[in-house]
């Protein structure tokens, strides 16, 4: 009787232990008691894990979602209140400075509402699209376009300094090396189809829209570049599916992209300078010439300059270089213009990032993420300053319709051009039908570039450049608009479609 009794007494306080935990006072994990209990509160896996996440999302003290809405919430309402401190009226409805913080976060929340628009196989629309749709509804809202208010000056500056990131960031990331590997096909769809587009928008523009020539070929250099914005993310998702990867098509777009976009900027500024000086048509060609030596003089001593000052064994090395890449190309975009050669600035900057980047050598990646972190403050500015420069109110609907007949042949035009471009390089005729429409989509260099015409020309004030100058951004506008999104869906679509897939060790190597 006493051992079973003893046996009874032991089972009793096992069965007691397994309710408590080592202090006494919880459960163990290994009470049946408590899986049985956490069975009947949790349910079903997906009740439990929804529990779980609507718990993570309202605790005290807030976490996750919750509380980056509340800090970032808190962040802009502080900013604003220091600059309504420092500045006053400035930062109140109807100032500069509340305008331009209105529309950066109306820009920024635009491009992030349109990221949240997902379709099924197709790649996310590139943000961009959602920053420029902000401006466009801010500056045309009634009640809005009252209460932002922007002076001209202020968005031409901020325009003016977004075109110098976006110009060091292509000049940082051109390779000396691959220039000299560049195949024939390489080169031949960086420069082929951007010309042959250039030149067919200009002739477009001269006879349908009635611009003179240095005006028409000035839009034409605006929507020859391709977007990176549009086709790197693109391409990058291609090559993570294997999609092209064993002919190296998604590699090919990535490499020309650059290229194409500097030889359109180069155009473009030649053609600037040409369209705002005065004399004969030979001395406006021997202007354009002198202001392309003047840029690459001054890049290249700017750019020799960089690679030894400031010197490696400097503290803070990289933060250094990446100021002053910045400063010295904001300052020779600002400067050309002040003297008079407003094509010069921008190859300027661009001589200057790639001979800095040349000799930085392996320290030139770091600097890279300085600037991909100055382009992200910038990018919403720029695109949200271009919505808000296009009033629906001063919009002929010829015109728009000019503009848009405009775009559609130049870029029926370059597609063909692209396909011939491509050809004899040992693409099917599939991967040369993708190439083809890929190779359209179209933001931002449209976007930096596309409103210097107008705001040079609102230095001149002469209202008849102003006209010019309000065509060549309305094209522009329409240029982003459409093919960005069109561009962006197509290759989604027709990537998998006719793109090959490679197989997994084939596309290990190729990444």
């Amino acid at each position: 009787m006493n051992h079973t009794a003893s046996l009874c007494q032991e089972a009793q306080e096992e069965t007691i232990m397994n309710f408590k935990s080592t202090d006494g006072n919880e459960l163990t994990d290994g009470s049946n008691l408590l899986n049985e209990s956490e069975k009947r509160v949790e349910g079903t896996p997906a009740e439990s894990n929804h529990l779980q996440r609507l718990k993570r999302t309202f605790a005290c003290p807030p976490h996750g979602i919750l509380d980056r809405v509340i800090t970032n919430g808190t962040l802009v309402v502080l900013l604003w209140a220091v600059g309504w401190a420092l500045t006053g009226s400035e930062c109140l409805p109807r100032g500069n400075l509340f305008g331009i913080l209105s529309l950066f976060y109306c820009a920024v929340l635009g491009g992030k509402l349109l990221g949240l628009v997902k379709l099924p196989t197709l790649p996310p629309l590139p943000p961009l699209l959602g920053m420029l749709l902000a401006g466009f509804v801010l500056r045309n809202c009634p009640v809005l376009s009252g209460l932002v208010q922007i002076r001209p000056r202020w968005s031409s500056s901020l325009r003016s300094i977004a075109l110098a990131v976006i110009l060091v960031r292509a000049g940082l990331g051109l390779n000396a090396k691959a220039l000299k590997r560049l195949k024939g096909v390489c080169v031949r769809l960086s420069a082929g189809p951007c010309l042959v587009e250039a030149c067919t928008s200009a002739l477009l523009a001269r006879f349908l829209l009635g611009l003179p020539w240095p005006w028409a070929f000035m839009l034409g250099f605006v929507l020859g570049a391709v977007s990176p914005a549009v086709v790197v993310p693109s391409m990058l998702l291609l090559q993570a599916g294997g999609f092209g990867v064993e002919k190296g098509v998604p590699t090919l777009l990535m490499a020309a992209g650059s290229f194409d976009d500097i030889l359109a900027i180069t155009g473009f500024n030649t053609c600037l300078g040409m369209a705002f000086s005065t004399g004969s048509t030979a001395f406006n060609v021997l202007r354009g010439a002198l202001e392309v030596v003047i840029g690459v003089a001054a890049g290249s001593l700017l750019g020799f300059f960089i690679q030894y000052f400031p010197s490696s064994d400097q503290a803070q090395l990289v933060w250094r270089r990446a100021f002053l890449v910045l400063g010295l190309s904001v300052v020779a975009v600002f400067s050309c213009s002040y003297f008079g050669f407003p094509g010069s600035g921008g190859l300027c900057t661009l001589v200057t990032a790639f001979l800095a980047g040349v000799g930085w050598a392996g320290g030139k990646a770091e600097v890279e993420k300085i600037i991909a972190v100055v382009w992200d403050v910038f990018q919403p500015l720029l695109f949200g300053l271009i919505g808000a420069e296009v009033s629906i109110a001063s919009l002929r609907p010829e015109t728009v319709g000019l503009c848009v007949a405009t775009l559609s042949i130049a870029v029926l035009v370059r597609t063909l051009t692209t396909f011939l471009m491509v050809s004899f390089a040992g693409f099917n005729i599939k991967e040369k039908i993708f190439i083809s429409f890929a190779w359209l989509p179209k933001a931002t260099v449209q976007a930096a570039i596309g409103s210097v015409a107008l705001d040079t020309a609102r230095s001149h004030g002469e209202q008849q450049l102003e006209d010019y100058g309000m065509d060549v951004l309305t094209v522009a506008f329409l240029a982003i608009l459409i093919t960005a999104s069109v561009g962006s869906v197509l290759i989604g679509l027709l990537g998998p479609r006719l793109l090959q897939k490679a197989e997994c060790q084939n596309k290990h190597e190729e990444i």
